[in-house]
């Protein structure tokens, strides 16, 4: 078992954390937990819609980079390749955005956050983790955020993905890298990530201090903070 795979049993041990339907059950329909298949108040759609703040990085694989740092034993700067060689896996999930619409079972290639963790090391006062993206924040230098508590960041189907349906993810929808998060929120999967800063504090992002709710789970229709 590795650090981060202690780590996390740990948290389950002494905090009782995950999301509030239990463990990672793999892929595909078995993500919807037994629930019925649309979480409160979404419509399934075909398509992907795209939705951003207005800014879309010009981006590539040879001119993108990932940063993992923070409460971490060994910080890591990747250019594409490197990022490929800590291993892909492929998963199917579904992605409920919060303003109404859900696409269900897409196809996924990508890496887990679980294992850019594991190769960092993480330290024992990590409880967080904010993700930042090379978008920006409407009018301003400053960059998207958002943010997860370290169990949810390290559940099996949480991946950096760059593959979508057998293709290279489109630049509108966060390529070359973004993340998903199935089990909440899309928002909580920022697109065009840059950065993964593991922290022993929860820093909300983006979305989260202009009132979205901050655990953003789909099935009990946790769209904003009140």
């Amino acid at each position: 078992m590795s650090k981060v795979e202690k780590r996390l049993a740990k948290l389950e041990r002494d905090k009782g954390l995950h999301s509030r339907f239990g463990s990672p059950q793999g892929s595909g329909e078995p993500n919807r937990h037994g629930m019925p298949k649309l979480p409160p108040g979404q419509r399934q759609v075909e398509t992907w819609p795209v939705l951003d703040l207005g800014h879309v990085p010009t981006l590539s694989r040879e001119n993108w980079k990932l940063s993992v740092n923070g409460l971490v034993e060994q910080p890591l700067e990747l250019n594409f390749q490197e990022f490929l060689a800590l291993g892909s896996v492929e998963d199917v999930s579904d992605f409920h955005c919060v303003t109404g619409w859900s696409r269900m079972d897409n196809h996924w290639k990508g890496v887990r956050v679980k294992d850019l963790a594991a190769k960092a090391g993480l330290k024992p006062q990590v409880t967080h983790v904010q993700i930042t993206a090379y978008d920006l924040a409407p009018g301003t230098e400053i960059p998207y955020t958002t943010n997860l508590p370290l169990d949810q960041a390290l559940e099996e189907d949480v991946l950096l993905v760059y593959q979508w349906e057998g293709k290279s993810l489109a630049a509108e929808h966060g390529g070359p890298v973004r993340m998903i998060t199935p089990k909440l929120w899309a928002w909580k999967g920022a697109k065009w990530v840059r950065a993964l800063s593991f922290i022993d504090h929860d820093q909300p992002g983006f979305w989260e201090v202009r009132g979205y709710s901050n655990t953003a789970e789909p099935w009990y229709d946790d769209r904003y903070s009140y």
